[in-house]
């Protein structure tokens, strides 16, 4: 084969892991090819990074254009992220010929349906394995090793930074804001750690698999994004006391009634591998109906985790040159032309277990009436745990936990319950999965 040129858009973390990991194994990428990735040209706003990064062994350049038009380049890495010049980038190497690997699971979620129609009338490869899940090959499982399967449900975790956040909450009993700070000192949270916390990386993520599961185009705005600035301590130790953990999870399941697109948190039986995964780590459960429930783990984000993705796309960009589209694997699995525009169901249509907690007054009856307006509305109930008053208090915890109910009618329940007098307060509801394993 002929050697593999590749241009580098973004030099940061992990732009400089991707050119480390391609400089150290070289060797072994070669014998795994038959041939060399060489990486030729950077371009990133800061030259001394660049330098400091290459040693000054490739051509660099701040202008990222420069890259997508050098007509050297076979194959163009984009990691500079978000939506905007990125977007200009990838359609300009796309209608260049070259063919593109990126780590933006925001452009794809969002864009990904233009990008992938442009990448097929130009008949090149749009690659984005570390696009999810950062080292985990989740993108090649759904798309290559689990392609025998009708696929049930996806469910993961999926954002290392309220991983993080929640494993320390639970373990040290710390409020989210006092996390948060930690976590942003040792780098898994941006300064504005919103897109994590608010559950939209993990929104972004859930789009790319629930579409290559499912065979739909991309349809971010119609998922559903519940984050955790509103967890407690209290309601995540209350969970460990039935045994449950509490996981910011992307879960996707296709029904008879259309397609679950939900990230927010979710209590997970404590004894399923996944409930198990702690710290930055991430892990996606998938259901085939052949295979039944696969577990996926692995680090879901830093500079060679996901330098790690990158570099196998390019090893595949490698073996399939002089391919015609039609011998490769579809970008998404399906087929374009085959791909079906699944109805997203809206979060109170969907069906789930729940967690409630109630502050209630500490006297006879109170339990009775809450009974009573779940029983009316048919939600059954599966376990309970009442506190002890707090000494000086006149009210107390009650946790209940349900069986399985629409959404909707648990939001009329809530109302209900909350219009009660001798509850104080809101009433905290949180979904609950129980996974296969």
């Amino acid at each position: 084969m002929k050697e593999l040129k590749v241009g580098l858009l973004g030099i940061g973390t992990v732009g400089g892991g991707t050119y480390t990991v391609i400089t150290r194994n070289q060797a072994d990428i070669s014998r795994r090819i038959g041939g060399n990735i060489r990486i030729v040209q950077v371009a990133d706003r800061n030259l001394e990074l660049a330098r400091q990064v290459t040693g000054g062994q490739v051509a660099l350049t701040d202008d990222a254009f420069a890259v997508v038009d050098n007509p050297e380049i076979d194959v163009v890495v984009e990691l500079i992220g978000g939506y905007t010049i990125a977007k200009e980038l990838v359609l300009k190497a796309i209608a260049n010929g070259k063919h593109v690997v990126t780590a933006n699971k925001a452009l794809l979620a969002v864009h990904g349906n233009e990008i992938f129609k442009a990448a097929a009338g130009k008949g090149v490869i749009v690659a984005f394995e570390a696009a999810v899940a950062g080292g985990i090959p989740i993108i090649k499982a759904l798309r290559e090793g689990l392609s025998a399967n009708r696929i049930e449900w996806v469910a993961g975790i999926i954002n290392g930074t309220t991983n993080f956040i929640l494993t320390e909450m639970r373990d040290k009993g710390l409020a989210f804001a006092d996390v948060l700070k930690e976590a942003q000192r040792l780098g898994y949270a941006e300064a504005d750690p919103t897109f994590d916390v608010e559950g939209v990386d993990a929104a972004h993520k859930l789009t790319i698999m629930a579409s290559i599961a499912f065979g739909m185009p991309m349809q971010f705005e119609q998922a559903y994004t519940e984050g955790i600035t509103k967890l407690t301590t209290q309601d995540i130790q209350y969970a460990e006391e039935l045994g449950y953990r509490v996981k910011l999870l992307g879960i996707s399941k296709k029904t008879e009634s259309g397609v679950e697109l939900r990230v927010h948190p979710t209590l997970i039986p404590e004894k399923r591998l996944i409930a198990n995964v702690d710290g930055a780590m991430n892990a996606v459960v998938v259901k085939g109906d052949a295979v039944g429930p696969t577990l996926y783990y692995g680090a879901g984000a830093g500079a060679e985790p996901t330098a790690s993705a990158v570099v196998a796309d390019l090893v595949d960009i490698a073996r399939l040159q002089g391919t015609t589209a039609e011998q490769r694997v579809p970008y998404l699995g399906y087929q374009l032309d085959q791909q079906q525009v699944l109805p997203v169901l809206p979060i109170a249509e969907v069906q789930s277990a729940y967690y409630l907690r109630l502050h209630a007054s500490d006297k006879p009856g109170v339990m009775a009436d809450v009974t009573k307006i779940l029983a009316d509305l048919q939600i059954s109930i599966d376990a309970m745990l009442q506190k002890e008053p707090q000494e000086g208090e006149a009210e107390a915890d009650i946790v209940i936990l349900t069986h399985t109910t629409q959404e909707k009618t648990m939001d009329a329940a809530i109302t209900r319950i909350e219009a009660l007098p001798a509850i104080a307060g809101t009433v905290i509801k949180i979904r609950m999965e129980a996974l296969s394993r």
